[in-house]
């Protein structure tokens, strides 16, 4: 059996550095960092929660795997699973994996070693077989899993249908949907179906612009939004798939001279603090944050619990109308 005196000896380190590595305490440098994963990984060892997991029992924390902690979706969901898990008795073992396949890996792997109740998986880039192993209950926020325990939407096409009627409602007739990521397939990809739809069904034109991976991890959207709208003078409604890229689509409208309502419509997606701190204040598709963490958290503990929970729960979105329609 792999100690962790052997993970000291194969990354060249004390063991009360690799101890400080594993229970994230004290300076750490990158590169102590780096030796003692990559020990982990050439022995395959497992980190675990000592006494707890010597017992063969799982502990009271949660993994919770996000894509992302800088950005306002993220960042509401994040503080509201922590206090659904409080109220629970549980406390969450969070792992950023900036959408990372080797990284999700690594944290699932840290949070099975640890013996987690269960994790909560708010990123889509980890391969499904990755799930077979393991033997705690999964949720899956935004993203279904064939071998996952139970899945927690929102009503992406939906979304993006109230999208595209209100600004058609509003009388525009040249729309523009920014949002979905070249060549990635996501959950909000729907939006982008559903405004669609709507617009096809109402003879109304429109363009879709696809953005960059880098782009949703920077949040930087202003120069490719200038750039289509200069493609594409004649839009007069915009519909973006997060409030973050329509508060840029606010700074940009006003470089260009356009103004917000009177010119140019606007409407984004998620309904964030962001979408109430922007001037003018943006209209967008309220996304039930606090529900869906509640609820994902009460399907983690009855699982835990044996209790059989339905493997998909989708929630309805609604349009939040402010001062950019």
């Amino acid at each position: 059996m792999v100690t962790l005196k052997d993970v000291a000896k194969e990354a060249g380190l004390t063991v009360g550095t690799v101890s400080r590595v594993l229970n994230n305490r004290g300076y750490i440098s990158d590169d102590a960092r780096a030796k003692v994963y990559g020990a982990m990984k050439k022995l395959n060892y497992r980190p675990n929660e000592v006494a707890r997991s010597l017992q063969g029992k799982s502990t009271n924390t949660i993994g919770l795997i996000v894509p992302h902690i800088r950005h306002p979706y993220f960042a509401e969901m994040i503080s509201n699973i922590e206090n659904q898990a409080y109220k629970k008795g549980y406390r969450i073992l969070l792992c950023n994996s900036q959408s990372i396949e080797e990284k999700e890996r690594e944290y699932i792997d840290i949070c099975t070693g640890n013996r987690v109740a269960g994790i909560i998986l708010c990123s889509g880039t980890v391969s499904v077989e990755v799930f077979d192993g393991i033997h705690v209950p999964v949720i899956t926020m935004e993203r279904y899993l064939d071998n996952g325990t139970a899945a927690v939407e929102c009503d992406n096409r939906q979304g993006g249908a109230l999208a595209a009627e209100k600004l058609i409602s509003s009388g525009c007739r040249h729309l523009l949907h920014v949002g979905n990521i070249n060549n990635i397939t996501m959950p909000a990809d729907q939006r982008t179906e559903g405004f669609r739809e709507v617009c096809e069904k109402k003879g109304v034109a429109f363009a879709e612009v696809f953005t960059e991976k880098a782009q949703y991890h920077n949040m930087k959207y202003d120069m490719m939004i200038e750039s289509a709208l200069l493609e594409h003078p004649e839009t007069d409604g915009l519909f973006l798939n997060s409030d973050v890229i329509a508060a840029q689509a606010l700074q940009v409208c006003r470089k260009l001279g356009q103004p917000v309502p009177e010119q140019m419509k606007i409407i984004g997606f998620d309904d964030v603090n962001i979408a109430t701190l922007t001037t003018p204040q943006l209209t967008t598709i309220h996304q039930p944050v606090r529900e869906m963490a509640e609820i994902a958290v009460n399907l983690l503990h009855d699982a835990v619990g044996g209790k059989v929970v339905p493997k998909r729960t989708v929630l309805p979105v609604y349009l939040v109308e402010r001062e950019t329609t």
